[in-house]
């Protein structure tokens, strides 16, 4: 495969070629629970003071009221992307008063799985229909599984690009068609590869034993403090299967080979009913419980380390944009919140995961069966759980390989794309970031999840207290810190402007919330 990808960035990085790459865009949305200055949940509403959570471009809600989402939107610059995304944090840090900012992707201290209050959007049938679709997660798995945090990179590469690799490649479909295969073709080598980002970024090792609620895991969990769990060689809990214990969704054959087989997949899944789920009931007492007693109520609940996306028109599903229009974007969702920055991620973060993404598009990429998909599934569960730990194997081409080993090519592999993003970019910042994170091939303690345990087990700290400490700092530092890119006054339009917007949507419901769900599913994709 060395040789494959040798031979397409020679051509790519030509001196007559290599600007091509510039124009990567790339969008971040951050999710971090509002918690009180005792480290608890915050069950406040969502404050008026940041608009609606329906219709604000910035900021909105995920599962709970108490669970912000950050989205900034596409650039071009990186600088700029975690601009916008400082810039955000600093305007909803402001509007807090007593609450802070949760800065790890397990969840704070929380009570009970059924104090914790699911997201409102309103009165409008789309806002009900979100609301609908979370009291469904909640029915099927509970809530705390739904208050875990991740950080989502959202990357594309500019259409230049793709007509120069199409011209390379000597394909001769349609440029849309050749993009959308090329991306299919980028996410099936990641999904071979996502257990080295896990090693590199997984931060949550450790988790407040509130959690389990009293259940009972298969895990050796060591106790830290008076109520954190962790174990020694984690990289990150947020990815394990101690939230996400869905038995049906394990069952589904959703891969990535062409999109037509990912779409049928995907519409499958949204269509089959499950046993489990109508046992639960769409209405009960003439109250709604979930969308439909199907294996996913609609796609966005398939769990999946990446995702191909295209944006959705309004009412339109996302299987539905994908078929009519192609894939646009890929959406990287097996990033832990980095506690070490009061953003959730760093610019050599963003910049490893620019190099990483070019390294799966550039390789050659076989198609995956569904048995070979599972082996990078144990793969990645075995990262998640034992990654720092010495000697670790994986499978490789159905024989065993030492992981650290198999990280060591993969980064010598990449440095050339590395060398060819500083040239294009005109600097050395990524070549940097790559040397940064090869240190942590030479010592796991090197990791986020590494410095992290690290420093809890030197304190004998709870994991609670030390991310406390770091919310505390965190805010502190936001509201000291000037905007680079907004302003104060264009977070309070928008936040008065979203307000206006939602009460249009709501002004101008014609049909009933029944005829609304019934016409959402309505239009099926086209998967051949």
């Amino acid at each position: 495969m060395a040789d494959i990808l040798q031979q397409r960035l020679q051509a790519l990085a030509s001196n007559e070629n290599k600007d091509v790459i510039v124009g990567i865009k790339r969008g971040i949305e951050r999710e971090t629970l509002r918690i009180n200055n005792d480290g608890t949940l915050a069950m406040t509403p969502h404050p008026i003071t940041l608009g609606s959570a329906l219709t604000h471009p910035l900021i909105t809600t995920d599962f709970s009221e108490s669970l912000l989402e950050f989205i900034t939107p596409a650039t071009d610059s990186v600088d700029t992307t975690l601009a916008q995304l400082a810039d955000i944090h600093r305007y909803t840090a402001k509007q807090l008063d007593a609450q802070w900012l949760w800065p790890a992707s397990m969840p704070c201290f929380i009570d009970q799985d059924t104090t914790i209050p699911l997201a409102d959007y309103g009165r409008s049938n789309v806002g009900r229909m979100k609301t609908l679709y979370r009291q469904g997660l909640h029915n099927r798995y509970g809530s705390m599984m739904q208050a875990i945090s991740g950080v989502h990179y959202n990357f594309s590469l500019p259409e230049r690009f793709w007509q120069l690799y199409q011209q390379q490649l000597n394909d001769q479909n349609l440029l849309q068609d050749f993009i959308s295969e090329q991306y299919l073709a980028l996410i099936r080598n990641y999904k071979r590869y996502a257990w080295l980002i896990v090693y590199l970024f997984g931060a949550s090792p450790a988790m407040c034993k509130s959690f389990l609620g009293g259940r009972s895991s298969r895990y050796p969990f060591q106790q830290l403090g008076k109520g954190s769990l962790y174990l020694p060689y984690a990289t990150s809990l947020r990815m394990s299967d101690l939230g996400y214990t869905n038995s049906a969704q394990s069952s589904l054959s959703i891969t990535y080979n062409s999109l037509p087989e990912y779409i049928a997949g995907l519409h499958g899944a949204v269509s089959q009913p499950s046993a489990e789920y109508q046992n639960i009931g769409i209405k009960v007492n003439g109250e709604y419980q979930q969308l439909n007693g199907n294996v996913l109520q609609i796609e966005n609940e398939f769990y999946s380390t990446i995702r191909p996306k295209r944006t959705t028109e309004s009412g339109e599903r996302p299987t539905c944009a994908l078929a009519k229009r192609g894939v646009e974007y890929i959406e990287v969702r097996a990033l832990d919140v980095n506690p070490f920055s009061s953003i959730g991620i760093t610019v050599e973060q963003t910049r490893l995961l620019d190099i990483f993404l070019l390294y799966c598009l550039l390789q050659d990429s076989p198609t995956l069966s569904d048995e070979q998909q599972t082996i990078t599934e144990q793969n990645l569960r075995k990262v998640v759980t034992d990654g720092r730990r010495l000697n670790l194997e994986l499978l490789q081409d159905g024989h065993g390989r030492l992981m650290l080993d198999w990280a060591e090519q993969i980064f010598a592999e990449m440095m050339p794309i590395a060398n060819w993003l500083d040239a294009a970019y005109q600097g050395t910042a990524y070549q940097a970031a790559l040397k940064q994170h090869y240190l942590c091939l030479l010592d796991p303690a090197q990791t986020l999840s590494g410095q992290l345990l690290n420093q809890l087990l030197a304190k004998q700290q709870d994991n609670g207290h030390f991310m406390l400490e770091k919310a505390e700092q965190y805010r502190a530092q936001l509201v000291s810190e000037n905007y680079q890119v907004y302003s104060e006054d264009s977070f309070a339009k928008a936040a008065a402007a979203s307000l206006v917007k939602q009460q249009q949507i709501e002004a101008e419901d014609t049909v009933s919330f029944d005829h609304y769900i019934k016409e959402y599913f309505a239009e099926v994709p086209e998967c051949s």
